[in-house]
């Protein structure tokens, strides 16, 4: 197991050196004066150029990436051009909504998706299997920004349970921070939920046929402990995949959903960045999510591991 973790982890180093690279080039190859992007067209040009050199565009490209690196090295990201705060520091506030947001999420997309998608399996072909999996197909349809209304318009403005948007920190409390982040985490969880029970339950008819869950039948076990002891293990390899998946999924989803309830986390932030052209903002917050997404598929590596310890010796 160490000697697997250790190839996973020297490949997660060198996705993310590569990431890390593909991140700074494909902003730094944009058309452009990126200065008199930040600044707007009719900006001073004295200004212009006074941004341009604290930006280093006087520098070749090779030498501004080696600044760069060097400094993220030291996990300094840069300034903001509209803010003029550190990058770093604007993303760490914008997290500790976004994470705790997309965890809840996640939370939710796993216990509805493994309850839905195992229930349908073990009532395979009966009205239950086809009213669940009708629902899921529903699910699957169904935009998350266009959810994200339905809900506002029902338990914010009808019922009055939840807040229709804003965030007032933890500092307010804990109840108070998931009462603020709950209906979004719904509608961030929906659509997921939807194809990961889908997945659920193919995965667990493809190992109710295997040759060993006969077996156990013909042993006289139960459908609930072949179901527990046999069934749930084995069909588990290729959901984690799926919820690996998913995860970098409904970072990229929050940008919507925080923005219909306008919550300040990191995808309103990528939001306004863009729309100040703030590239700072935006190269440091895709380079963030990129890394969030390759260390999930690492740790979704690990699991397999630890599920199936036959994956162990594979891809050697």
């Amino acid at each position: 197991m160490t000697a697997f973790i250790a190839r996973r982890l020297l490949g997660l180093l060198v996705t993310l050196a590569a990431t890390a690279a593909l991140v700074f080039w494909a902003l730094d190859i944009l058309p452009g004066n990126a200065a008199q992007m930040a600044l707007g067209a009719d900006a001073d040009p004295a200004a212009v150029r006074a941004l341009a050199l604290q930006m280093g565009l006087d520098q070749p490209a090779w030498s501004r990436f080696v600044a760069w690196l060097h400094a993220l090295l030291a996990g300094d990201l840069g300034t903001s051009t509209a803010y003029g705060e550190p990058v770093a520091a604007l993303i760490a506030e914008r997290l500790a909504l976004t994470v705790p947001l997309a965890l809840l999420a996640m939370a939710l997309t796993c216990a509805i998706a493994l309850l839905v998608g195992v229930t349908a399996a073990a009532r395979h072909r009966s009205a239950t299997d086809t009213g669940l999996m009708a629902l899921t197909q529903l699910g699957v349809a169904v935009p998350n920004f266009w959810l994200a209304i339905l809900l506002v318009l029902l338990f914010a403005v009808k019922l009055q349970w939840f807040s229709a948007g804003g965030f007032d920190g933890w500092g307010e409390g804990i109840a108070a921070g998931l009462r603020a982040i709950w209906l979004p985490a719904m509608a961030l969880a929906a659509v997921q939920a939807a194809i990961l029970a889908r997945f659920t339950r193919s995965a667990v008819l493809e190992t109710l046929r295997e040759d060993y869950v006969r077996t156990a039948r013909a042993k006289g076990l139960s459908e609930v402990a072949i179901l527990w002891r046999h069934v749930l293990r084995n069909a588990a390899v290729p959901v984690v995949t799926v919820i690996g998946l998913q995860f970098a999924e409904l970072l990229a989803g929050a940008i919507v959903v925080e923005n219909v309830f306008t919550l300040p986390g990191l995808g309103r932030l990528v939001f306004q960045a863009i729309g100040n052209r703030d590239l700072p903002v935006v190269r440091g917050c895709v380079l963030l999510l990129a890394t969030m997404v390759v260390v999930v598929n690492f740790a979704v590596d690990v699991l397999y591991a630890a599920i199936d310890p036959r994956l162990r010796g594979a891809g050697r």
